[in-house]
């Protein structure tokens, strides 16, 4: 099992974030995936998500603080869990930190949010969740972000390819990252979920650009197609390649990577340099 292992999107699965996700989405049509059965029934506390990550072999985890928008509501579905990462990367050092969110309907107060965030409590990057504001990522809602993330330095991690919640997948076309790499070319940007259906897409962006990254999080590796595993094993493709798992069993994940036959360095490299590289994340001290 590689050490030093870096999950870059995890949702912060506490129970009573799940049970407030499981709550929202049990309005008549929203939920289209029940990713809430891959999540199982979440953790009771930070120590009980600790001993989790011990015994998967996870370092790191960046705990998003998901602010997924109700297409159908036009409303947050989750809690807002801020406040509990800070607390935990204070309590576990080393152990999680957090992803910030953003609401392009309220720019200026996300942007004041994302400083406070990334400033006091190590936050190490921001998660886009856009589906539900029906506006694309290269929207020029979404340009204040970018231009302060460009400045503090901070990676923007992205969902990029369809949603399994009831809204419109077209927004999360990856080669719109093609247009936020055009205007800012010294920003850091992820996109999650491999891109599926459009994996290919979101290649050929991240091979294009040297600030753009592909993570291989909501998809278990058997499901990953042949174009992303030769990006992976590839020796100038590996290093754009991030290891996540948006909160599916880390176990079951890290036994299917292993299966396929990426080579040893480079698996090393996605799972664990890649990471801390990108986002930013020190070494753990023992």
């Amino acid at each position: 099992m590689t050490s030093g292992t870096v999950d870059c999107l995890f949702p912060l699965l506490l129970k009573e974030w799940k049970n407030s996700w499981v709550q929202a989405t049990n309005s008549p049509g929203e939920l289209k995936c029940q990713v809430e059965q891959a999540w199982g029934d979440g953790y009771a506390d930070g120590a009980e998500l600790i001993a989790q990550m011990d015994a998967a072999g996870i370092e790191t985890v960046l705990a998003t603080d998901l602010l997924a928008w109700s297409y159908t509501r036009q409303q947050r579905f989750a809690l807002d869990m801020t406040d509990r990462i800070a607390e935990l990367t204070r309590r576990y050092p080393g152990r999680i930190y957090g992803l910030a969110d953003y609401d392009p309907l309220r720019i200026g107060p996300s942007l004041a949010k994302l400083e406070r965030d990334v400033r006091e409590h190590e936050y190490k990057g921001v998660y886009v969740h856009i589906y539900g504001y029906d506006i694309g990522l290269d929207h020029r809602k979404m340009y204040p972000l970018y231009a302060k993330c460009e400045e503090m330095g901070v990676p923007v991690s992205m969902q990029v390819g369809h949603v399994l919640e009831a809204m419109p997948s077209e927004h999360g076309r990856p080669i719109q990252l093609d247009r936020i790499a055009c205007d800012f070319p010294n920003l850091t940007l992820i996109g999650t979920h491999t891109g599926y259906p459009w994996v290919d897409e979101m290649l050929a962006v991240a091979g294009k650009w040297p600030n753009v990254y592909v993570n291989t999080s909501a998809w278990l590796p058997k499901y990953f197609g042949p174009s992303l595993v030769r990006f992976m094993s590839g020796r100038g493709t590996h290093s754009k390649v991030l290891f996540g798992t948006n909160g599916l069993d880390w176990t079951r994940y890290l036994q299917e990577f292993e299966r396929l036959g990426i080579p040893e360095d480079y698996a090393h490299a996605i799972l664990c340099e890649n990471p801390r590289r990108v986002h930013g994340i020190p070494a753990l001290v023992r």
